[in-house]
């Protein structure tokens, strides 16, 4: 039965429905959205079903999220057509709010064909996103008055907001000739310029101009951050279909709908979150890293201060925690997230703490602590959405390959055992689309031998972990207690791709020095005060294969760097470049050596740029940069297809090559 309500009221309505659903309420939140049978009700019903079914992969909820969706999208383009016959009761066209509300609905719909991992749902995402993309640059486009402009802002301007607010990181530095009126244009134009409606000093009046304000920054951020960030390959491919991008112009955006009230503001701000934790984490190295962490804490903050007892927000705020080194903090902000007594019906989103708490764990070496965590995950049958999460893997076999690796740390080796034992059976099992994801593939490497290459690895026959029962077999030793050749703990060597070493406390990475170079053949070649010396001497070498000497150099020229050793470091990892071509199954170590040695070159050249006048400081960054992103190029060429997890190292290159074009800019260097 339709409505009699304006749209303003019903926007009201639903909008408490997501005041609750932010705040981990999903019954409220539920309840609120089947108040009322209209399109903005269906896309939050639609919402709430696809973040469950996303954070728990329940294809039942991801039915009825589709079902929602659709209803949502048809009604709001009825909806959409009927204004325009009609005067509107804002400032804005008649209608737009309902085109807003289209294009949120067609994206939602697009993310649930993709998350069913076929090529059909891939073609089904891909044709939807490029409608949306089409509606919210259109949008955009009406709004904003000279877009070209905007894209040309100065980045070193849009960190140096005087109040450090979202808003000030998108207010333009120079003045400049006047702009065109536009909705956005006092946004991104100088202080003396005539306001335009709807801005910082005249705002939107009322929640349906903020809807379509906040909506369409919202929108048209997401969609040029997203392709800002695909490898390469990937974005080259989509650009052959009209999707452009600007990653700067994306942020400015995602920031002006963050600064609103209305529910893109909250999603939006997550948008942010998500990426500046992610850049933080896996990028390597920043150009202004202090400006992202102020960023970051503001978007929080912010969000935090409307729903502090949403599980999104006190992730992030653990996040920025062990960032800034602050792993205590981090831990017991999980933990008081974690609380049996917190009201709480959002368990999907809450396992999201429980996997931040457990990577923290493992950055502090508290192996016993970290198992217990990732094997609570395996009894919560949840994955985690890559909009939300960096590390995306709904993989049990992973989880109980980083539990193996923390119980031999522990020398728990029945333990360990006992879980590697388990880890065919969940490599086996057949996945939503048959295919493995990507830590699988790389723990099936671990698996697989040269000598068995002609079995396929969903075949239950082969032998668990062959490259370490290989080596048992060497030793003289019982092939069904392979964790005995084990020498290089599986969780620290998995935690490489999560790039866990690079923040962790200075006594950490001693320890973790000590141990490594402690097992046989000793270094001899590479010199650092941190080794273990003298090393006793074995029968056999703890470690004979190249594989194993490659990886051990990766983590100590990782470790060296993080200690800001940068001479050692350099000399590790130009070793594990030197073995990598002769690797047997660890494909990886030359792509990720080379990189690591490029966020080595700017982290150091940071330090010497401090010790020198500034006009040689310029000389030295011209040449570091290009070094840099040379050392890219040798870390994309070295990441081949078949490479284990390439697609994560391809993701890091991208962000670290904005992270070199925007210290180019800040230096005033050319590009």
């Amino acid at each position: 039965m339709a409505s009699n309500l304006s749209a303003e009221d019903l926007l009201r309505s639903a909008t408490q429905g997501f005041d609750h659903l932010f705040a981990n309420d999903i019954d409220a939140a539920q309840k609120a959205f089947q108040s009322e049978d209209t399109p903005f009700h269906l896309l939050g019903l639609g919402v709430v079903a696809f973040l469950q079914a996303a954070l728990g992969m329940e294809m039942g909820l991801m039915d009825e999220a589709t079902r929602c969706l659709a209803a949502s999208e048809a009604g709001a383009k009825k909806q959409a057509r009927a204004a325009k016959s009609l005067p509107s009761n804002h400032r804005f066209e008649a209608g737009m709010e309902w085109e807003v509300m289209h294009a949120d609905a067609v994206v939602l719909l697009g993310l649930t064909h993709a998350l069913g991992e076929s090529y059909r749902g891939y073609l089904q995402c891909f044709l939807r996103f490029h409608s949306a993309h089409s509606k919210f640059n259109k949008l955009f486009t009406r709004m904003v008055s000279n877009p070209t402009q905007l894209q040309r802002q100065p980045l070193c301007h849009r960190a140096r907001g005087s109040d450090g607010s979202l808003r000030s990181s998108v207010i333009q530095s120079k003045p400049t000739a006047a702009p065109k009126s536009g909705f956005f244009s006092r946004w991104f134009a100088p202080s003396s310029s005539v306001a335009a409606p709807g801005t910082i000093t005249n705002p939107p009046s009322g929640p349906v101009e903020e809807l379509v304000l906040s909506g369409t920054a919202f929108g048209y951020g997401l969609f040029n951050l997203v392709l800002s960030l695909l490898p390469a390959k990937i974005r080259n491919v989509v650009g052959f279909f009209g999707f452009n991008h600007d990653r700067m112009l994306a942020l400015q955006a995602l920031a002006v709908s963050a600064a609103g009230s209305d529910m893109h503001s909250v999603f939006a701000g997550l948008v942010l979150m998500t990426y500046h934790g992610v850049v933080l984490l896996l990028s390597g190295y920043q150009a202004d890293e202090a400006h992202i962490i102020k960023q970051y804490k503001a978007i929080v903050s912010r969000v935090d201060g409307r729903y502090p007892d949403g599980s999104l927000w006190i992730l992030n705020k653990a996040k920025i925690q062990r960032m800034t080194h602050d792993t205590e903090g981090a831990i017991e902000t999980l933990r008081d997230g974690l609380k049996p007594e917190r009201k709480k019906s959002f368990p999907q989103a809450d396992t999201l703490l429980r996997f931040e708490l457990a990577w923290t764990f493992l950055a502090h070496r508290r192996y016993e602590e970290t198992a217990k965590q990732f094997l609570e995950i395996t009894n919560l049958n949840s994955w985690f959405s890559v909009l939300l999460s960096p590390y995306s893997h709904r993989s049990h076999a992973t989880y109980y390959f980083i539990a193996a690796g923390c119980y031999f740390s522990l020398k728990d080796y029945d333990r360990a055992q006992e879980l590697l034992d388990k880890i065919p059976g969940q490599l086996d099992k057949r996945k939503l689309s048959g295919r493995d994801m990507p830590t699988e593939a790389f723990i099936k490497k671990k698996r697989s031998s040269s000598s068995e290459s002609f079995l396929t690895f969903n075949q239950p026959h082969i032998a668990i972990v062959a490259f370490y029962k290989r080596k048992q077999a060497r030793l003289g030793g019982d092939e069904k207690r392979f964790v005995e050749a084990i020498r290089i703990s599986p969780a620290e060597e998995i935690a490489i791709f999560w790039n866990t070493h690079a923040r962790i406390e200075s006594s950490v990475a001693i320890a973790h020095i000590q141990e490594w170079s402690s097992l046989t053949p000793a270094i001899t070649d590479i010199e650092s005060k941190y080794l273990k010396t003298p090393v006793t001497t074995t029968a056999n070498d703890d470690l004979d294969t190249v594989d194993e000497l490659a990886i051990r150099s990766l983590l100590l020229g990782i470790v060296h760097r993080t200690l800001a050793e940068y001479a050692a470091a350099r000399a590790f990892l130009l070793d594990a470049i030197k073995r990598a071509p002769d690797v047997e199954i660890s494909s990886w170590v030359g792509g990720l050596s080379a990189f690591e040695l490029a966020v080595l070159d700017l982290k150091e050249a940071d330090m010497r740029a401090a010790d020198v006048k500034p006009e040689e400081a310029m000389v030295m960054w011209e040449g570091v940069l290009a070094g840099a992103s040379e050392k890219l190029d040798q870390s994309y060429a070295l990441s081949a297809k078949q490479t284990d997890l390439s697609s994560r190292l391809d993701s890091r290159i991208v962000m670290l090559r904005d992270e070199i074009s925007d210290k180019r800019e800040l230096l005033g260097l050319p590009a």
